[in-house]
C-alpha cells in the first residue's frame, strides 16, 4: 500500500477524496448525522487548523482510506468529556479513521493510523469511538487504546468512548 501524507496547506485539494470514500463509507446509513453534508462541515472545521496532517493509503490506483487529526491546544479536550489527570503533554487528536468496505478486515486501517500518529511528535494520542460499534472500539483496545470516557459533543451526534493511547512508552 502507498501512503500520502497532506498537511493544512493541502486541504482544499485532498477535500474531495475526504468526503467521497466518506459517502463509500456511510452509503446505507440513513442517519443525517452521517450525511455528506454534515461530514463536511467537519472536514472543514479540522483541515482548517495550521497543523492538520492527513494520511491516505493507495492500492492498486485506488484509495484503501485515510485518517487525519490535529494536536490539541495545551488544555484542550473533546467537547462534552473531561480530560484524564494523567494525560498531560503533547496529545494528537485523531478526528477520522475511514477505509473502503473492500479493504476493511486487511490491515491497511492500522497501517494508515500508525502513519498519521507516527509523523507528530506527540506523547497521547485520542480518539472518539461511537458507542454502538463494539468492534471498532476492541479493534482500538487491540492497538493500544484505553477508554477514558463517554461524551456526546454534540445534539446530533451519538454517544461516544472516548479513547486514549500513551505513546511515551
Amino acid at each position: 500500500m502507498d501512503l500520502k501524507r497532506y498537511t493544512h496547506a493541502d486541504a482544499r485539494d485532498v477535500r474531495s477524496l475526504l468526503l467521497d470514500i466518506h459517502d463509500e463509507v456511510y452509503a446505507n446509513d440513513p442517519d443525517p448525522f452521517h450525511s455528506r453534508e454534515r461530514f463536511s462541515y467537519f472536514v472543514d472545521l479540522w483541515s482548517r487548523r495550521e497543523d492538520w496532517l492527513c494520511v491516505s493509503g493507495w492500492e492498486n490506483g485506488g484509495p484503501v482510506g485515510y485518517a487525519y487529526g490535529s494536536n490539541f491546544k495545551p488544555g484542550g479536550w473533546w467537547k462534552g468529556s473531561d480530560r484524564p489527570k494523567d494525560v498531560r503533554g503533547r496529545i494528537f487528536a485523531m478526528s477520522e479513521l475511514m477505509v473502503v468496505s473492500r479493504w476493511q478486515g486487511t490491515g491497511r486501517a492500522q497501517k494508515i493510523h500508525d502513519a498519521l500518529v507516527q509523523s507528530d511528535d506527540v506523547d497521547f494520542v485520542t480518539l472518539l469511538v461511537d458507542s454502538t460499534h463494539p468492534k471498532v472500539k476492541a479493534l482500538y483496545e487491540k492497538w493500544g487504546y484505553e477508554k477514558q470516557d463517554e461524551a456526546k459533543p454534540s445534539d446530533d451526534s451519538p454517544l461516544y468512548a472516548v479513547m486514549v493511547k500513551d505513546l511515551r512508552g
